[in-house]
């Protein structure tokens, strides 16, 4: 039997901030957030940035690929306005997106920055208050 939670997709992407870049990125990722907030299908978009490092890490929470291809529709505007401040240096992702969602990754990210898949293998997902005791 096939649940909601097997459909789950989480995007971890790694981003190298380009030297001279920290407040633009911070900025254009406010930015996309905020869209994502307002207008995107995620179920959760979290990013934080290691300044020492001039590494900043995002994670995404999709409930399926459908919601994925959405993403890519409305935020594209916004993805290339962060990509300007950055490149991607790692991108993983967990669960399992269909073949056209894995493909379009694939295509996006290069020869230069691979993808890496993991299917799930267990797990739940919780928004809101967990159980006391």
């Amino acid at each position: 039997m096939t649940t909601q939670n097997d459909t789950i997709i989480l995007f971890r992407n790694t981003m190298r901030i380009t030297p001279g870049h920290l407040e633009g990125f911070r900025e254009a990722i406010a930015q996309a957030v905020d869209f994502a907030e307002q207008h995107g299908p995620q179920l959760m978009v979290q990013t934080f940035v290691d300044e020492e490092q001039m590494l900043a890490h995002s994670f995404q929470v999709y409930e399926d690929s459908d919601a994925v291809r959405l993403h890519w529709k409305l935020a594209d505007p916004h993805i290339q306005e962060v990509m300007k401040h950055c490149v991607v240096e790692q991108f993983e992702v967990f669960g399992e997106p269909d073949a056209g969602v894995a493909a379009g990754l694939r295509e996006s990210l290069g020869d230069q920055c691979p993808a890496s898949f993991s299917p799930r293998a267990a797990g739940f997902l919780r928004f809101g208050t967990a159980p006391q005791g």
